[in-house]
């Protein structure tokens, strides 16, 4: 059975940073391409970033400079991050695996 759970959410500041995880169990997260998306109420659910399998990563051109995502293979876990926070970056963070599993997402909000 295929788990993700996202950590690291939470209450900042404009300017400040966060890193958020996505711990992954059954299966193996260097094996799939891994993608952050984040949602807010009443919108659609927008892709963050891509991790492919090789290393390559893209992000959404409202992040680009200022998010980064990872992996760890020993840990099985992949993260997001997230450096000189705006307001309109307040969202649900999830991570999802082959357009199929998603996590449960966690809740970034930053203040202005």
């Amino acid at each position: 059975q295929v788990q993700l759970l996202e950590s690291g959410g939470g209450l900042v500041q404009a300017g400040d940073s966060l890193r958020l995880s996505c711990a992954v169990s059954g299966r193996t997260v260097n094996n799939y391409y891994m993608r952050w998306y984040r949602q807010t109420p009443g919108k659609q659910r927008e892709w963050v970033a891509t991790i492919t399998t090789s290393g390559s990563t893209n992000y959404a051109d409202s992040v680009k400079g200022r998010f980064t995502t990872s992996r760890d293979n020993t840990k099985n876990t992949l993260y997001l991050q997230m450096s000189n926070l705006k307001p309109e970056d307040t969202a649900v963070y999830y991570c999802n695996m082959r357009s199929i599993y998603w996590g449960k997402g966690t809740l970034v909000t930053v203040s202005s």
